[in-house]
């Protein structure tokens, strides 16, 4: 009895001892832009033209009702899940969209940093050069979705492309020498994102070993990396994908919501969801269009599991501080070892979601990028004339965005200014700002930057052909070489930069959450560190490039 009383008082105290490694945060001021405060309509009434507001009542302008924005304010005033329920949504025919899931942001978590402990800095202004800038990439990435990734080199109008957002004034992509180019355009900005192909390999490459394969049709043969197959117990997990049909393939109609009627009904709530046209050949992501389709169906943390399992089969050294990397007695298992990474990198997931959706619901409420497009081409439609009596102005959008070649050339293909999107139903029905993909993301690729040793090299690049068919080498330049830790962070930028190649984040959504969801990740393992035998530490680069030790 008195060895149960000692163990049940050490666990207390070693919760007590986490518990107050929270307490002591700093919880920051939760800041946002401040536009929900400043635009206001004809009867100087706000009117929150620059706020997510899909899914509530909507004017035939596009605009939302007043009236159904404040019942939503009201709600995450108050946080009372009733109010939630008073919320007046849009009107029109079934089937319709529900919001998804507010109250997740006023959740509490027992391990890891409370929901509203971090913060994420104010997103950037309609009004602000930056936002025109990531619109303009947004728009340029629906033109090119159909272009392969190994043809960026050559393709005319990627050079195009990257000549426009090298002009821009506040273009927060990377660049080299100064200049967006062919190499640098829509990649990532985290350490390792510009090195080798566009794509990471751990969204290609599957185990290489002498398990005869068995899927039908397939002759038995001895897997390779560049089959693509990920041995997952008894089962094969494929890194080839079902696909959409691209415009190549169906034209204009690949893309979605560039009918302005259309629009608004998703605007109030039509659920025009699963009518994708797909492809009936699996293939590897080789384009925009398929890394689009990848994140519109993929379960959040499922990109980072496939990479765990390849590095555990690739047996990649653990990090240094694991206690049982030079043990010569004992092997990891629950601890420090295959079953504890595989646990503890999509248990991050959740607890990155919370604090996220805090972020977007509960402080910023930034609208999506295809509200944004409704405000382009409202202001692209009216401007040329005196517009008629109601009908709304939004010269307040900067010109970089209003005039750029990529909205040009999205009206000479549609027929519209609206930005185009990758799916049928446009962006999920909740604010964009921070992105939930982008924030796993970083949860979850710094717990294997923790886990696994940065620096090992993987060896013989692959990237898709054109038709994403098979895989090929990549033949790297010079002193070039892929690091675990590079291709993750690639890995993190591709998933959450794949989602605004579909048309529903902004780059700064991508950059900021990567962030947050790091601080997550780090916070959980800090408090983790306690409920250890062992002596342990875990070293990791961060997406700024510093190196820090848990």
């Amino acid at each position: 009895m008195k060895q149960s009383y000692s163990r049940r008082t050490s666990a207390r105290k070693i919760r007590e001892e986490a518990a107050e490694i929270g307490y002591r945060r700093d919880h920051p001021s939760l800041v946002n832009n401040g536009e929900e405060a400043t635009y206001r309509n004809s009867n100087n009434e706000l009117n929150y033209i620059a706020n997510y507001s899909k899914g509530l009542r909507h004017r035939q302008s596009g605009e939302v009702i007043p009236s159904s924005y404040r019942t939503m304010l009201r709600a995450i005033d108050s946080g009372e899940p009733d109010d939630f329920e008073r919320i007046t949504l849009g009107v029109g025919p079934p089937p319709r969209r529900k919001l998804v899931n507010p109250q997740a942001g006023l959740a509490f978590d027992l391990e890891g940093p409370d929901a509203q402990a971090l913060t994420i800095r104010p997103a950037p202004r309609i009004d602000g050069l930056e936002a025109a800038g990531e619109m303009v990439e947004l728009y340029w990435m629906a033109l090119l979705r159909d272009v392969p990734f190994i043809n960026f080199a050559g393709d005319a109008d990627v050079g195009t492309a990257a000549g426009e957002l090298s002009g821009l004034s506040d273009f927060k992509g990377p660049k080299l020498g100064g200049n967006v180019t062919r190499g640098t355009i829509f990649r990532g900005s985290t350490p390792g994102d510009l090195t080798g192909p566009f794509l990471s390999q751990f969204l290609l490459k599957g185990n290489s070993d002498a398990i005869v394969r068995s899927r039908e049709s397939v002759p038995p043969t001895t897997l390779a990396e560049k089959d693509g197959l990920i041995k997952y117990g008894s089962i094969f997990i494929d890194q080839k994908q079902k696909t959409v049909r691209g415009r190549p393939d169906i034209g204009d109609s690949a893309d979605y919501l560039t009918n302005y009627n259309t629009w608004l009904a998703v605007q109030n709530g039509l659920d025009t969801s699963r009518t994708d046209d797909f492809d009936p050949t699996r293939r590897f992501i080789r384009n925009m269009r398929d890394l689009a389709n990848y994140v519109h169906f993929d379960a959040l943390y499922e990109a980072y599991l496939n990479a765990c399992i390849y590095l555990l089969s690739l047996e990649v050294p653990f990090d240094e501080g694991n206690p049982y990397r030079d043990s010569r007695k004992q092997d990891g298992f629950g601890t420090f070892g295959g079953p504890h990474i595989l646990t503890l990198v999509t248990e991050v997931a959740t607890r990155a979601l919370k604090v996220v959706w805090h972020q977007k619901w509960f402080v910023h409420r930034r609208l999506r990028p295809e509200e944004f497009g409704g405000r382009i081409h409202q202001e692209r439609t009216n401007r040329p004339n005196p517009p008629t009596l109601g009908s709304p102005r939004y010269d307040f959008i900067k010109n970089e965005v209003l005039n750029s070649q990529a909205v040009n050339r999205t009206f000479a293909r549609y027929g519209t200014y609206l930005l185009p999107q990758a799916w049928p139903e446009g962006s999920p029905t909740h604010p964009s700002y921070g992105a939930g993909h982008a924030t796993v993301a970083g949860a979850c690729v710094t717990i294997l930057k923790a886990w696994f040793d940065e620096s090992f090299e993987l060896r013989d690049p692959v990237q898709p052909n054109a038709n994403g068919t098979e895989l090929i080498p990549y033949p790297l330049v010079g002193p070039e070489k892929l690091t675990v830790g590079g291709e993750l962070n690639k890995l993190a930028s591709n998933i959450a930069i794949g989602r605004n190649m579909g048309g529903v984040h902004y780059r700064s959504d991508y950059i900021e959450s990567i962030k947050l969801g790091e601080s997550i990740a780090i916070g959980i393992l800090q408090e983790q560190k306690f409920t250890y035998n062992e002596n342990h530490s875990f070293r990791l680069t961060t997406f700024d490039g510093n190196g820090i030790i848990v």
